[in-house]
């Protein structure tokens, strides 16, 4: 929880999904769903008093589980369009949500037993660091953090206790994570399996070798799209109603005036007057008469680089100092006494807080004084963007309130004098399904934060750079997830048929090869009999080492020799779908890793980690077992009927 703080966007409507995984007792956070905080945040009891889960004297409730089942199915969504409660309920994430929570649960109650605590110094600055809750300023916002606690029904000590229990859970496992050890005679045999070396032989039979074959009729047509509507499902789409704010709109409104520009000269005004610089070597000295020494030879000719290497000392080069600021650096003597001096002089020793300084003059330069009028662009420049971001906050400020007590999204706009606009249907990650190409980047934040608003939720402000400018967001029509109808994609249902027949000609092509090969024919020869033209058998050959040192995607038929017997062949599909492989392992080599001292470093480091994050696991379901968990399937039951009702819509 304490990374999904630090993740959470910049906006209005809440703080950002997360979830704990703790499957090897790892944590990932994910974020999702902003406007779900209330269910991250189990800060009050379920509905009805109903619990799914009890974990020693805490409570899982029902209420708890449901939302966060929802925050899960959001934060997937925000990765993959097509994720819905449906999918993530049929793949048993529910039960292991709840095991997650439970997990979590117990580990920091059982930190609490052993005296662990958090600090309300740590709570109070992970708070403060969470970027949606700082204003244009970049500073934490009390107002706008009181405000949102209010919007969704939380409070501070709830939050606060959830940021402690994780930052518990956390503190608890990751020493135990990275503290296994691992023998060297425990790695060797992992070591050396990265050393084995396997050669074989592979065929390719591609999908563009196969012929197209005739049109599919209406019939073929109607079918296929009807068994892949997924392919041609267009994820929910949102209309986004904005209004811009950037430094541009203001800035007329907030031109310095000729008094701010003289004002402001006046209380600068020893940056303008005319200056002396130098350029000072120099070099301190313990004692006195070590430095007297240095600086005889100094005078006598000798570098004072070169003096001060000779005793064992370094000089160092001051450039453009100006004489107060040298005196800050080193001493008011020194600067009197440098300063006094003309160019090429050797100075001292004169005695400073560190020691005895010894200096050369080697360069002054005589800085002209600058008037009112020379500086009058530079002063003006600076009050404007000063005056500019004072103008932005005071805006941004004055619009959230009026959204906060209730405004719409075009008395908002009105108020403040800007210009409404409206996008096209856009997806969560600001694309138009119906306009293909890039997303526009200025609509891309945009459009995660309309995504993030339920029913209900009214306008956000949204940070669209780095500049303090800021947009206000509103949803407006929004269009389900649903299959383009086949009439607007017939010609690309119809390709796809054919593309299909084809690879489904083209494996069984690949299956009458596989079985002549392993039949006891050469490969080259059962290709030779396939009837369309292929592609020439290519030998293969490597360690298992060389799959990792690969760039890119491994290469299937490399890691499908290292998964076969010798002297047998396999069959897969090539990547994107462009044929299919097939594969006979001729020879393996074994390898032994006694001598490679690099390869076993890494296999003990790597069993290192698998090994503390198992013993991480069995902690965690010691902790667990102590702490007493109790589970009610009734109660369970309920919610998986509850979520499966709602389909694939939104939580």
């Amino acid at each position: 929880m304490l990374s999904f703080f630090r993740r959470i966007i910049n906006s209005r409507a809440g703080l950002v999904v997360t979830f704990i995984v703790l499957g090897m007792i790892a944590f990932a956070f994910a974020a999702g769903d902003v406007s779900n905080l209330a269910g991250t945040f189990g800060g009050g009891g379920g509905l009805g008093g109903n619990d799914v889960a009890t974990v020693g004297k805490q409570e899982v409730t029902v209420a708890e589980l449901r939302q966060r089942a929802g925050d899960e199915v959001a934060a997937a969504r925000q990765r993959n369009p097509q994720a819905d409660m449906a999918g993530y309920l049929a793949s048993g994430q529910l039960d292991a949500s709840l095991d997650r929570m439970i997990t979590s649960y117990a580990l920091a109650e059982f930190g609490r037993q052993q005296g662990m605590i958090v600090s309300k110094r740590l709570v109070d600055g992970q708070i403060a660091s969470i970027p949606g809750l700082q204003g244009p300023t970049g500073k934490f916002d009390e107002n706008l953090y009181r405000r949102i606690l209010s919007e969704r029904k939380l409070t501070d000590a709830g939050i606060r206790r959830d940021i402690a229990r994780d930052t518990l859970v956390q503190q608890l496992t990751a020493p135990t994570i990275g503290a296994a050890q691992i023998g060297e005679q425990l790695a060797l045999p992992y070591a050396s399996l990265l050393l084995e070396k396997r050669e074989g032989k592979v065929g390719f039979i591609p999908v563009a070798a196969i012929p197209a074959g005739p049109a599919p009729t209406e019939a073929e047509i109607a079918t296929w799209y009807a068994r892949n509507l997924q392919r041609y499902r267009i994820p929910e789409r949102r209309t986004i109603r904005y209004a811009l704010v950037t430094p541009e709109q203001v800035r007329a409104r907030v031109a310095p005036t000729e008094a701010e520009i003289a004002q402001a000269y006046q209380a600068d005004r020893a940056k303008y007057q005319a200056a002396e610089k130098r350029t000072i070597a120099q070099v301190i000295v313990a004692d006195r008469a070590a430095a007297e020494a240095l600086a005889a030879k100094v005078r006598g000719g000798t570098s004072l680089a070169d003096a001060a290497r000779a005793g064992g000392l370094e000089a160092s080069t001051l450039s453009a100092q100006d004489k107060a600021g040298y005196a800050a650096q080193t001493a008011p003597a020194i600067a009197d006494a440098v300063f006094a001096a003309g160019k090429g002089a050797v100075v001292g020793p004169v005695r400073g807080p560190l020691g005895f300084t010894v200096a050369r003059v080697e360069g002054i330069e005589q800085v002209a004084g600058r008037t009112l009028a020379q500086v009058r662009g530079e002063l003006a420049t600076a009050i404007t963007a000063r005056k500019t971001a004072e103008a932005l906050s005071q805006l941004h400020d004055s619009i959230d309130d009026a959204l906060g007590n209730g405004a719409t999204f075009d008395e908002a706009v009105k108020d403040a004098r800007l210009q409404a606009q409206t996008t096209p249907a856009l997806t969560a990650q600001g694309t138009n399904p119906d306009a293909p190409g890039a997303a526009d980047p200025a609509l891309v934040p945009l459009a995660a934060a309309a995504f993030t608003a339920e029913d209900g939720d009214g306008p956000q402000l949204v940070q669209t750079g780095q500049d303090g400018g800021f947009a206000i967001v509103a949803v407006g029509q929004v269009t389900p997830a649903a299959p383009r109808p086949l009439a607007a994609v017939r010609d690309e249902v119809a390709a796809a048929f054919r593309a299909d027949r084809s690879r489904q000609a083209a494996r069984r092509i690949a299956n009458a090869v596989l079985a002549k090969v392993n039949g006891g024919m050469p490969m080259a020869q059962a290709l030779t009999q396939a009837g369309v033209a292929l592609p020439p058998v290519r030998a293969i050959g490597g360690t298992r080492a060389d799959l990792g040192r690969q760039e890119g995607p491994p290469d299937p038929a490399m890691v499908m020799m290292f998964s076969m017997a010798p002297r047998t062949a396999k069959l897969t599909e090539a990547p994107q779908g462009t044929g299919w492989i097939i594969v006979r392992l001729d020879r393996n080599t074994p390898g032994d890793a006694s001598r490679n001292r690099a390869i076993l470093a890494s296999a003990k480091s790597e069993l290192g980690r698998g090994m503390g994050a198992e013993y991480a696991e069995q902690f965690a379901r010691a902790v667990r077992a102590g702490i007493g968990v109790k589970t009610d399937a009734a109660a369970l039951k309920r919610v998986r009927d509850e979520l499966s009702g709602q389909g694939g819509s939104d939580n």
